[in-house]
């Protein structure tokens, strides 16, 4: 009976019934109604129930207008006063614990309802009115540890970079969220190397509201030590697995270390062998001592085609076409051809380059053809390269036979030339940041030697060196102290030296040439050289470049931004003998933005030789 009853209930929802528009066309009108809502203005758009006030300091004003709960009812219409009393109730409520999470424990609030019948936004107005009082500080802050972190003598490196890095020592300010990101950061430090499954047991927060003071106590379970095991790939097909080994370089047998998976995840992205990689520490393994790493990769196609379009002050709108090969047949090295059209160079070249091996030592080759405006000439140009390079996290290094042509053309221009040579690079980079360091240094130093191959045959030596470093100096604060960041000093120098005989017919893709973005600003790309009699400017056997910057972050109505300031000051010269040395000086200002993609520097220089003023832009940062 009882399912037969719910059958004819639903068979009853079949049946056709009236419809609600229909009852409430047929019903009378209420005495005294009228046909538009109070809520409704004169031009018939709705007005919100009521607005809401704030008024305080600027510290909670914003916060406590932005996160109230009463907001949510400011559109409901016909909110009777009676309902809206009550929300006012419950909004102290609310307004306590908002300031409670900023660190105030003991304001004082008032929440006054005025009516404002003639208003054009909504016919009531909430004024709350807040005072603070004072801010609650931390007086003690209690970190522990569980687990085997807790009795292991060479953790106690852990445990201190733990405690050195708590955020709310005793007299800083206590918040929620400065409280949450304090715990954070404590569990980051503490997983980041070795406890790699650490976690918060317990964490506690006793605030005195009459003494505006916290107590705080946290306790970290360490979990077990963990050491690199070996990689495991996922998802490869088409490369080889023990290619991805090598290129990865996870330090097997060694303690865990989060930045160094982070370095052979990107040493593994950046290889061209795969369009996203993602490596993890496999904590489920049974051996915490020789944990595999696993390698969640998605392949690379075998060959792809991109093209790119760019610009800069130097060269002007650029175009180029890359052919990459990821497996060259027979081979199976890879392979990126470059095709590159801009206003100053034409070029076209290819470079081979060998999985390396497990010293990280791999073969490279290499051709390039170009075209390129060189001081008064234009200079077609030719270049073959084969040897062996190696990359570290700091140090690239190489050593390699080199054979370059040149040839100088248009009138007057210096005779053809071609030179053998056997050359070694060195590069360190140590900088915080590679893609937009505030800190560190970067230096490389090229030396080569060799035999000219047309006219007379005469050895050489080239030599050249450059560095960059950046120096933080003082720190740039938002007006409230709740910002910083520091200016920067940026020093650079370059020098370079081919030593020969005055007859020796050295290619001009070997010799120096200076001016541009990236060198002496307020000059012309590549066309501070050596002087002729004639006037020409031709490359020169001897470079020495300088520059000074000063960078300065910008705060714009008390805030700071994106952007910094800058000052500078470069001088360059090139010449055939050091005692002819004439430097030229630039001077100028510039911006810089910290974009998403990297950041961007726009400068207006002066050449002091010239008295011409240029500009230059540049996207990127690379040493």
């Amino acid at each position: 009976m009882f399912f037969a009853c719910v059958l004819l209930l639903q068979g009853c929802s079949l049946l056709p019934h009236r419809n609600a528009e229909d009852d409430s066309a047929g019903a009378h009108p209420v005495a005294g109604a009228t046909a538009s809502s109070t809520n409704d203005t004169a031009d018939g758009k709705k007005r919100d129930a009521f607005t809401i006030e704030v008024h305080g300091p600027d510290s909670v004003r914003e916060y406590l207008t932005l996160h109230l709960e009463l907001q949510r009812y400011r559109q409901i219409p016909d909110l009777g006063a009676t309902e809206l009393s009550r929300l006012m109730v419950a909004a102290e409520t609310n307004a306590r614990e908002l300031m409670g999470t900023l660190g105030y424990f003991a304001p004082t609030l008032t929440l006054d309802l005025k009516e404002t019948p003639d208003s054009d936004k909504a016919p009531r107005e909430i004024i709350v009115t807040v005072e603070p009082g004072e801010l609650t500080r931390v007086a003690k802050a209690e970190i522990n540890f569980s687990g085997p972190i807790e009795n292991e003598p060479a953790a106690n490196s852990r445990r201190d970079a733990v405690r050195n890095a708590w955020s709310l020592q005793p007299g800083q300010p206590f918040t929620q969220n400065a409280w949450d990101n304090a715990k954070a950061v404590g569990l980051r430090n503490l997983t980041s190397q070795r406890f790699a499954t650490a976690s918060i047991v317990t964490s506690r927060a006793e605030v005195d509201a009459d003494k505006n003071t916290a107590q705080l106590s946290i306790s970290y379970q360490s979990g077990p030590a963990y050491r690199f095991g070996v990689l495991k790939v996922n998802g490869s097909q088409r490369y080889d697995p023990d290619a991805a080994r090598r290129i990865a370089r996870v330090p097997t047998g060694e303690n865990y270390d989060q930045q160094k998976l982070l370095d052979a995840q990107a040493r593994l992205a950046s290889s061209g062998y795969y369009d996203s990689v993602f490596l993890t520490l496999d904590t489920a393994a049974d051996e915490p001592q020789a944990a595999p790493v696993i390698a969640q990769v998605r392949e690379a196609p075998l060959q792809k085609v991109v093209l790119g379009v760019g610009f800069t002050t130097d060269s002007g709108p650029r175009f180029s076409v890359d052919h990459i090969h990821n497996q060259i047949p027979l081979l199976d090295w890879r392979a990126v051809s470059k095709l590159s059209v801009d206003r100053e160079t034409q070029s076209l070249g290819t470079e081979w380059n060998s999985v390396p091996d497990d010293g990280s030592w791999r073969w490279v080759s290499s051709g390039l053809v170009k075209r390129e405006t060189a001081g008064s000439y234009d200079v077609d140009s030719g270049r073959l390269r084969g040897g062996r390079s190696k990359a570290d996290d700091h140090i690239d290094r190489g050593y390699y036979l080199q054979y370059d042509y040149a040839k100088n053309v248009g009138d007057g221009a210096p005779p053809s030339a071609a030179a053998l040579s056997v050359n070694w690079g060195w590069t360190a980079r140590y900088f915080d940041d590679a893609a937009a360091p505030t800190r560190g240094y970067g230096l490389a130093v090229e030396l080569g030697t060799g035999y000219t191959l047309i006219g007379e045959r005469l050895p050489f030596a080239r030599t050249y060196a450059r560095w960059l470093g950046i120096v933080p100096l003082w720190t740039v604060e938002t007006t409230d102290g709740s910002q910083a960041r520091r200016s920067r000093l940026q020093l650079r120098a370059e020098g370079g030296a081919v030593t020969a005989k005055d007859a020796a017919q050295i290619p001009s893709t070997l010799m120096f040439l200076t001016g541009g973005d990236t060198t002496v600003r307020g000059y012309s790309y590549r066309q501070i050289g050596t002087e002729r009699a004639d006037g020409s400017i031709v490359a020169g056997r001897y470079l020495g470049v300088a520059s000074a910057e000063w960078q300065r972050p910008f705060v714009w109505n008390g805030k700071l931004t994106e952007w910094e300031s800058a000052v500078f000051v470069d001088a360059g010269a090139v010449a055939d003998n050091p005692n002819e040395f004439k430097t030229k000086v630039g001077v100028g200002v510039g911006a810089r933005w910290r974009s998403p993609v990297g950041p961007v520097q726009a400068d207006v220089a002066y050449g002091v030789d010239t008295k011409k003023v240029r500009l230059h832009l540049r996207l990127g940062f690379t040493f």
